[in-house]
């Protein structure tokens, strides 16, 4: 684990690797679109397609599936392996809104799918929260926005457990303008990254997409007796008041990672054996953002972009 995070230090984009028991490899690789060798890209796409072949009767045709390297150029892919088998992937998408003063990049925690026979094996805490959690430590401590498309009880109610200021959820606190303004706009003008077609609708109110299963996500479809429950009843009866299962809706959810979210995913969420490595990595992750460009600036023997002048002062 150590060793591969000094490996990325001098990288501009993330690619970590750590060990998940003894024979459990996570790879985490950020915007691969943009650096990664063409032959690396395609092995890594085969290595979805491998885990969603055996998941999904179906074909997806959105996002990592596409065969776009635009598309892995917005993502941050966490990949586990087990003995070299790829076996359970998450597929973020960083989206960039257009917002008042400056705009807001949001995590949106994207297509998760796991092998069926690695399903009780714990993945959750990798899948759902690791990779936020090392975004959150490579940004300083700033909260990252997270968003949510979902219409599974257990994710709802993960989420709501996981992250901070979640709305909508029948735990949460009360809806924000933020919520509002980034939720219309991602709407608006990010609904491919989550596979919604042009014929969805949003119901501003309630958070909720109609219709949702129609711009390429259609083989994720669920009925609510196929959609996995929350060991809390009252996601469960939210989901089902909420959402139209035969119609195909989707509730989306606005959340942060921030400190509170980061110490409730390591008391809840992270093994605790795994803790200690898991906040030795996240610490490696930041220096390439915190220490490196100090060291940077005091070495007046090399250029470094627009933080040095060049040719002296005159």
């Amino acid at each position: 684990m150590l060793g591969t995070a000094l490996k990325s230090l001098g990288r501009e984009y993330l690619d970590v690797s750590l060990r998940s028991g003894a024979d459990m490899q996570v790879r985490i690789v950020e915007r691969p679109g943009l650096w990664m060798a063409p032959e690396a890209l395609a092995a890594l796409s085969a290595d979805l397609r491998r885990v969603a072949g055996r998941t999904l009767q179906g074909d997806l045709t959105y996002g990592v599936f596409s065969g776009d390297a635009s598309r892995m150029s917005e993502s941050i892919i966490t990949l586990v392996s087990r003995d070299g088998r790829p076996v359970a992937f998450n597929a973020l998408a960083v989206m960039t809104v257009q917002t008042e003063p400056r705009p807001t990049e949001v995590l949106h925690l994207g297509l998760v799918m796991v092998d069926p026979d690695e399903r009780s094996g714990g993945l959750s805490w990798v899948l759902y929260g690791l990779t936020c959690f090392l975004v959150f430590f490579r940004r300083q401590f700033r909260p990252v926005w997270i968003s949510n498309v979902t219409q599974v009880p257990a994710i709802v109610g993960m989420v709501s457990g996981m992250f901070s200021d979640v709305w909508p959820s029948p735990v949460a606190g009360r809806r924000t303008l933020t919520h509002q303004m980034l939720a219309r706009r991602i709407l608006a003008h990010h609904a491919y990254v989550f596979g919604v077609g042009e014929e969805a609708g949003f119901d501003e109110d309630r958070f909720v997409i109609t219709n949702a299963y129609t711009g390429g996500s259609d083989d994720l479809k669920k009925t609510w007796e196929q959609a996995p429950k929350h060991r809390d009843p009252v996601f469960n009866e939210f989901c089902a008041a909420e959402l139209d299962y035969d119609r195909g809706d989707d509730v989306i959810q606005l959340g942060r990672m921030d400190m509170p979210a980061m110490r409730r995913y390591l008391l809840r969420e992270v093994p605790k054996s795994k803790i200690l490595g898991l906040v030795i990595t996240g610490a490696f992750v930041a220096v390439s953002r915190v220490v490196l460009p100090a060291l940077h600036w005091f070495d007046a023997s090399r250029d470094w972009g627009i933080l040095r002048a060049r040719g002296g002062l005159k």
